[in-house]
């Protein structure tokens, strides 16, 4: 088979959504699908619909294109502010925005008009971590020059925590939205229909507080595709931790001194790695580099080290597995390896519809799932 590549099983993440879904159903909240970081894939997107999620999100306008030719035509949402010089794209193919700026809602407006085809708006608002964000004494305006385009629909309030700056949510940023919801729809005698309380990262606080409040929809993403969650990057117990593996190549193995040698200045991106040791080690060399995965989330087999990686190689230590040229080494991945390579051309993504069965028993936060696997033994 082609290497580089990701796999996914599509049955682990139907999986993992339907157990999320289930869990925030007893709390009042819905599950909207993020599938930013799988590029939009209409196979994962079509998974976490089968899993109960009740609508799909995603930050890039190209992915929720991708996302329309779906049998089951999903509510889709951007969930980036949309960028002046997409609205017209954006009302086309989403059905809901958030937003946090009056210019852009009034280009929304007159685009929706233009369209004939009304379009829904989540008002995001500040709680903290400074990345979008309305702040609070500035809501009720906002709120009240989406009320007066009449193409837009005002669907909710929402937040986003924990990406910028890793504020946690809490009852009291949480709390903090509700009241505003509740200011909301008194000063101007509206219902509102979506309370969006955030990302996966909002997880934990959703399924352990005794009141939610007025949160009754989280955008969830990374949970789902990897099973974790992203505050502390644990395994979130009955999730597949592993739905997702990247295959590498090797295409040299040689052994070689523990330490470089001769006067050292910078690599190609930045300072070199450290190495430790002395004496030699079994080093292999895999066809992935940067422009492939993010080094950090690779998380290799048992035994087996990264030493670095530049633009197009992944230098490894061995150890004690018995590995050739032309085997290849399954990593695990996390957040940031899954996303570069789902986004990466030279990374070959594949996807398969396994039964959805119940994950292993929770493994430590440290254990990998990655394999190596002898060349001639693949399917």
């Amino acid at each position: 088979m082609t290497a580089p590549r990701i796999d996914t099983d599509l049955g682990k993440i139907e999986q993992n959504t339907r157990v999320l879904v289930d869990r925030l159903a007893a709390k009042g909240i819905r599950v909207t699908g993020v599938t930013k970081s799988a590029l939009g894939s209409p196979g994962v997107g079509a998974a976490m619909l089968r899993g109960g999620a009740y609508g799909l999100g995603d930050s890039r306008v190209p992915n929720l294109t991708r996302l329309a030719g779906l049998d089951r035509r999903p509510l889709r949402t951007l969930i980036r502010s949309p960028m002046l010089s997409q609205v017209g794209r954006v009302v086309g193919v989403a059905d809901v925005s958030l937003n946090t700026g009056a210019a852009v809602v009034a280009a929304l407006a007159g685009a929706a008009t233009e369209a004939g085809r009304p379009h829904g708006v989540v008002l995001m608002v500040e709680l903290g971590d400074l990345r979008e964000g309305i702040a609070a004494d500035d809501v009720p305006e906002a709120v009240r020059a989406v009320l007066g385009h009449p193409s837009l629909r005002l669907v909710g309030l929402g937040a986003n925590l924990a990406c910028q700056n890793g504020v946690v949510p809490d009852d009291r940023n949480m709390g903090v939205l509700t009241g505003l919801v509740e200011k909301v729809e008194a000063l101007h005698g509206i219902s509102l229909d979506v309370v969006s309380g955030g990302n996966s990262a909002t997880l934990n606080w959703a399924l352990s507080t005794d009141d939610v409040g007025r949160i009754d929809e989280l955008r969830l993403g990374e949970a789902i595709l990897l099973g974790v969650d992203p505050l502390y990057r644990t395994p979130i117990p009955g999730l597949h931790t592993d739905a997702s593996t990247v295959t590498a190549e090797v295409i040299e193995v040689a052994v070689k001194p523990a330490q470089p040698w001769g006067d050292r200045a910078q690599a190609a991106f930045g300072e070199p790695p450290a190495r430790t040791g002395s004496g030699s080690v079994r080093q292999a060399i895999l066809a992935l580099g940067r422009q492939d995965v993010d080094p950090a989330g690779l998380q290799p087999p048992e035994g087996i080290t990264i030493l670095g990686m530049s633009s197009d190689h992944l230098v490894v230590d061995l150890g004690d597995h018995a590995v050739a040229v032309g085997d290849e080494i399954d990593f695990g991945v996390a957040y940031g390896a899954f996303m570069q390579a789902m986004t990466s051309p030279f990374v070959t993504k594949i996807e398969h519809r396994g039964r959805p069965t119940a994950p292993p028993v929770p493994v430590c936060p440290t254990t990998t799932n990655g394999q190596v696997r002898e060349h001639l033994s693949m399917p």
